[in-house]
């Protein structure tokens, strides 16, 4: 038993790991670095040591506990059932309690997922005015003068922006078209109606056409998974139970969600709101889709959001409802099992690295020359826009639902 066992680390289930070595290869920044404590098994090796009193809680465990992207392909690779995401949350919360990072990166971040992120109408706002920076000319401006150069977290922040959108708002009920099959809620998420909004709403209208009627809940916000990620426990779960009063499942079929970190966070709650919920393209697969009546001519490459293929164990569905488009082409990227490097909010904290595993991505893009890349979480969206519009390659990035939605005339 450990001497000195952190409160919010699950000490007896980093002894699942017994260090055979077979999650390495699927490590991103084990990859990267060839650094036995860049690895999984390096990182519980260090949670163990600190729980047990064998190694200090200092700077050097901290930065390897932050410079995961907790992508969890190790959990893919794993024989013996590891929970390696429940573990570097855990170790994260631990360092915030112990105050075992710096208090400047703890209140800014806190500042920006508590204050921001998980308020709706604040989050709005700042949207507003990134869409006027953005319309004005202002950024263009910033952009040709280079003020950002000596600020590169800034500079790499307004280089991931893609054109926001005009703000997208759901109806509360929308109809089943046709014979009504079921009752469905959509988690509308906090990022997807600012930057995203097409993308719920060709969700809505996906589900609709296929006879299911469509309830957006007014008071849901953010899921909590950011502040999860994050080492918050305490705002994800203020979060989720907001959620859980906007959200009644006793009269729903489902709870739909087209964000691939929303659905994981959601589905490991252990509560029955948990059981309801559903990655939009298993929800069309597992119910059966309408025939879409418009052929697309398409090459699509298919990239795996790690979330959605680690987290949640989807990995078929996404392909069978591009593959069920008349004219579509699916391919896999090279490399498609492997993180693109956005990681939640990695690509701000860890540029560097993000930069590196981006870059894998666009020559995997580059190779395969589609015309549309698909993945099925925002903030792999944003990630691989940026790196194809830096690259000057003449591919567009969407979701899978987003085609599917297209292809009904």
């Amino acid at each position: 038993m450990p001497s000195e066992g952190p409160g919010l680390l699950d000490y007896e289930a980093t002894l699942d790991c017994v260090h055979c070595g077979l999650c390495l290869p699927h490590c991103p920044t084990y990859q990267e670095t060839g650094r036995e404590t860049s690895s999984p098994r390096g990182r519980i090796y260090l949670m163990r040591g600190v729980a047990e009193g064998r190694l200090p809680l200092d700077r050097d465990v901290v930065d390897e506990m932050y410079f995961c992207l907790a992508c969890r392909a190790c959990e893919s690779a794993c024989p013996s059932g590891v929970r390696y995401g429940h573990l570097i949350e855990g170790m994260r919360a631990e360092i915030d309690r112990r105050g075992a990072r710096s208090r400047t990166s703890r209140f800014l971040q806190r500042l920006v997922l508590r204050r921001v992120v998980g308020s709706p109408p604040v989050l709005r706002a700042v949207f507003a005015l990134l869409r006027f920076y953005q319309r004005s000319g202002i950024q263009g401006a910033v952009r040709a003068s280079g003020i950002l150069r000596p600020l590169p977290g800034l500079r790499d922040a307004d280089g991931m922006l893609p054109p926001i959108p005009a703000p997208h708002r759901l109806p509360l009920i929308l109809p089943a078209e046709g014979p009504r099959r079921g009752r469905v809620a959509l988690l509308s998420g906090c990022i997807m109606p600012e930057l995203f909004g097409p993308v719920n709403e060709a969700t809505a209208r996906v589900l609709t056409r296929n006879g299911f009627e469509v309830e957006t809940p007014a008071g849901q916000a953010c899921c909590g998974a950011l502040h999860q990620h994050a080492g918050d426990p305490e705002a994800a779960e203020r979060l989720h139970a907001r959620n859980l009063q906007a959200i009644h499942t006793d009269t729903l079929d489902a709870v739909v969600v087209n964000s691939a970190g929303c659905g994981a966070f959601l589905r490991e709650r252990g509560d029955p709101f948990a059981s309801k919920v559903r990655d939009v393209s298993e929800f069309l697969i597992e119910a059966g889709i309408a025939a879409p009546e418009r052929r697309l001519e398409l090459r699509v490459a298919y990239d795996d959001p790690c979330h959605l293929l680690h987290g949640q164990r989807v990995e078929s569905a996404p392909r069978e409802l591009l593959r069920a488009i008349p004219g579509v082409e699916v391919v896999d990227l090279a490399g498609t099992r492997d993180c693109c490097g956005a990681a939640g909010i990695y690509n701000l904290l860890q540029p560097e690295m993000s930069r590196r595993l981006m870059d894998r991505k666009v020559a995997a893009i580059r190779e395969a020359a589609p015309d549309v890349v698909a993945t099925g979480n925002p903030g792999c969206m944003l990630q691989l826009g940026a790196g194809i519009r830096a690259a000057g390659l003449p591919v567009t990035v969407a979701h899978p639902v987003e085609l599917l939605a297209r292809a009904y005339a």
